[in-house]
């Protein structure tokens, strides 16, 4: 969205990413845009990662950007290494809960060292600046995704249908969520629960729901072949994450104007949904509260045309013009009108989420 917004304003746009020319693109580019794969010249592991430092920093020797952009932490730590010694303003972005990530200790400390070199760090949400060194808070910009949410069909609001949607990962708590949904199952009989996305824990989540004799009523149908099918037919939306770095499917869900109730995980749920108004926000893994709280919001239909309302309202903080006008505003503060930008990203499949939001 970003490439897209600034190519239509005139700027040369760069993307440099770690896959390989034969991985599939996810998000279609503007033609005018230059897409960088490094994938071929790297590996894995430190030496993989040294590798990916060189390709980086040659490949920024080559292009000589106005401004170079990094999204996810790992990424951040090899551009703020890439940049050393070079006058290229850095802005980098975090894009999930660095407390939770798995790293090695060095890396963190790597991490600590290297934001220094930002000129500007961007959070997707306030909380998230705690997670930052003192020496860099005076860097720390907090800028919301951009969030479009999507059409319902008119009788989604009665179809007895609970959603979830992510990555197949132990960061979305889904089996707390299928625990949760049995335990009111019985109550609710003409109810299903289905939980979009592919992952590594698909076999897991499969064997729990065969243990608890769900297979008709938990149903995990993969991804949508279009963005935003999952939202058409749903009546309740279920965020049941661990942590986050946003939520961009809770964020997609309000702007569909779904209700929601959504765990209070660090972060960004307590700053998209002011509890009893546009949702309902309970204790992080707490399996009894999920429970009780989609039970009480498919018994309440009142309730959920309530939340509905105010959940679009909500969302319109999220609104991309909006959002892409703060980036503006950033990009001009760190050096004036750019002429080239440079946008360094994960190799594709880590952030395709056009099926899998969140």
């Amino acid at each position: 969205m970003l490439a897209r917004h600034w190519a239509g304003q005139g700027h040369q746009i760069s993307i440099i990413t770690f896959d390989r020319v034969t991985d599939p693109v996810y998000h279609a580019l503007p033609q005018e845009v230059k897409l960088h794969r490094l994938g071929a010249k790297v590996g894995v592991g430190y030496r993989g990662n040294l590798k990916r430092l060189l390709a980086l920093r040659a490949e920024l020797v080559k292009i000589e950007p106005d401004i170079l952009c990094s999204f996810l932490t790992k990424n951040n730590l090899l551009a703020a290494l890439a940049c050393l010694g070079r006058s290229t303003p850095l802005i980098a972005s975090e894009r999930n809960n660095p407390e939770r990530q798995a790293t090695h200790p060095i890396w963190n400390l790597a991490l600590k060292v290297a934001y220094r070199r930002a000129n500007l760090i961007v959070c997707q949400t306030n909380a998230i600046k705690r997670c930052f060194p003192d020496a860099v808070q005076d860097r720390l910009v907090m800028i919301h995704n951009p969030i479009t949410g999507f059409d319902r069909n008119p009788e989604a609001a009665v179809a007895k249908k609970l959603c979830a949607v992510g990555r197949l990962t132990p960061q979305k708590g889904f089996p707390l969520l299928i625990e949760a949904f049995s335990r009111i199952a019985d109550k609710h009989p003409e109810w299903t629960l289905e939980i979009w996305g592919e992952g590594e824990i698909r076999r897991k989540l499969e064997a729990q729901v065969e243990q608890l004799g769900m297979e008709q009523r938990i149903l995990l149908p993969g991804v949508t072949e279009q963005p935003g099918d999952w939202a058409r037919d749903a009546t309740i939306f279920v965020q049941s994450s661990l942590y986050e770095g946003f939520g961009n499917a809770l964020g997609e869900a309000l702007a569909s104007g779904l209700p929601v109730v959504a765990t209070n995980c660090d972060f960004g749920p307590a700053e998209m949904i002011h509890d009893g108004y546009n949702g309902t926000l309970v204790e992080n893994e707490n399996i009894a509260e999920i429970a009780s709280a989609m039970s009480r919001l498919i018994d309440d239909r009142p309730l959920r045309d309530r939340y509905s309302i105010a959940a679009k309202e909500a969302a319109k903080k999220f609104d991309p013009a909006l959002i892409l006008s703060q980036w503006d505003e950033l990009i001009e503060l760190v050096t004036g009108p750019p002429n080239v930008a440079t946008m360094m990203g994960p190799p594709e499949p880590e952030f395709a989420a056009q099926n899998e939001p969140g």
